[in-house]
């Protein structure tokens, strides 16, 4: 007998999520599964800013697939998808073609250049691990090149930040508070650094109360970031940006431009012909595409709304439930049982602006200050928990502040 064969693709944190709770499913007799992913690991995105700023590293954020999952029951292929032949069930790959009978798309999304001349050439991004290392040793790169060189270029120690979302402001609070320590080991006066965040719109963390986003402002500020508000970027060059504020254009002279701004959907999916609603794959209740009955999509790339009919915007804590009714779909689906609905639930929102400080709307209360980072990782430890117990949460778990 032919097994059903069930292709997961991503391993983000709905991806692998849904690949754990199905090997648990699901017995071996029941299905074949095979997990796809780009890299032999899968990372915590929402720690991806500490890496980025140096106060955390990388290999902390970074969790083996081969030891999370049960290899007797998964099929772990380490390659890239090129794209979905939906009509004949395939998935090609860069090294190979993989035929589906279920499909669970876990794919995250790409950063967006929105037409900005210069965006792709020459701006940074903190989308996986290698972009935040990247980040990291390119800003300590700029910071020895000062420190050696003879005519001084002040643009080295210039930081900028495109975006003033949860990413951005994480990113530049902790940014700020490493500053000195790699002021320190270049022989650097920190006054000298200079970091701002552009946003468009009018104040920081669009969709965040009003009374959080002002006190994440105010405590940047208090610690040096600059925020420029109502700023549209206009061009990225490799020695400064230009944007526009009230119809005049301004310039800031910097090799670091750090793009938190827009992302796009995985070219693989956007080309599969599948309905798309903001960027992202239009899912029924119970996260099949609605385009096609042998797709489930989890995570990021799962348009959902709430009873309002507003978007849920994606967070780990949306991807990890969402996973855990694609996985009991995907084994109702194999048994012939009614299928779950997944009931969008109101997320908490939660930016963490360093180590000891943060905003968070938890229950429909309001958190500030070491409270936040505290439930951020009190989420983070839970997380750890669910995917491989015990023993992965003392391997790479956080107990600061704990």
């Amino acid at each position: 007998m032919i097994k059903p064969h069930i292709v997961i693709l991503g391993a983000g944190y709905g991806g692998i999520m849904t690949a754990v709770k199905l090997q648990k499913q699901l017995g071996k007799n029941e299905a074949e599964i095979t997990l796809v992913h780009k890299y032999d690991y899968h990372f915590q995105a929402s720690c991806l800013h500490e890496n980025a700023a140096g106060t955390r590293h990388q290999d902390r954020s970074k969790i083996k697939i081969k030891e999370i999952i049960n290899r007797s029951k998964i099929n772990f292929i380490i390659d890239e998808v090129v794209s979905i032949k939906r009509n004949s069930k395939k998935i090609k790959l860069k090294n190979k073609e993989l035929h589906y009978d279920l499909l669970v798309i876990g794919l995250g999304f790409e950063p967006r250049a929105e037409g900005i001349p210069g965006l792709d050439e020459h701006a940074y991004s903190i989308t996986d691990i290698n972009s935040a290392r990247f980040v990291r040793e390119h800003i300590e790169y700029n910071f020895a090149s000062y420190a050696n060189a003879e005519k001084k270029d002040e643009s080295k120690l210039s930081i900028v930040i495109g975006g003033g979302g949860i990413l951005g402001v994480e990113f530049a609070g902790e940014l700020i508070n490493q500053i000195p320590e790699i002021c320190r080991e270049f022989d650097i006066e920190k006054t000298q650094v200079h970091i701002s965040i552009l946003e468009e719109s009018k104040s920081l963390l669009p969709g965040f109360d009003e009374k959080l986003a002002h006190y994440a402002a105010t405590s940047l500020q208090s610690r040096g970031v600059e925020i420029i508000h109502q700023a549209k970027l206009k061009e990225c060059q490799d020695n400064k940006i230009i944007y526009e504020t009230e119809g005049k254009n301004h310039k800031i002279c910097t090799h670091t431009f750090i793009w938190t701004g827009g992302v796009q959907a995985n070219p693989a999916f956007e080309k599969a012909g599948l309905a798309l609603k903001n960027k992202k794959i239009e899912v029924d209740p119970n996260m099949l595409s609605t385009k096609d009955d042998s797709i489930f999509v989890v995570g990021e790339c799962a348009y959902t709304a709430d009873e309002h009919g507003e978007e849920v915007l994606p967070t780990a804590k949306k991807a990890i439930e969402e996973a855990a009714v694609v996985a009991k779909n995907v084994s109702s689906r194999l048994r012939n049982k009614e299928l779950t609905a997944c009931q969008p639930v109101k997320q908490g929102m939660l930016a963490t602006l360093g180590q000891e400080d943060g905003v968070a709307v938890i229950k429909n209360r309001k958190v500030f200050g070491w409270r936040a980072v505290l439930v951020k990782r009190i989420y983070d430890n839970h997380y750890l928990f669910q995917l491989g117990g015990w023993q992965l949460l003392l391997k790479k778990g956080n107990f600061h502040l704990l």
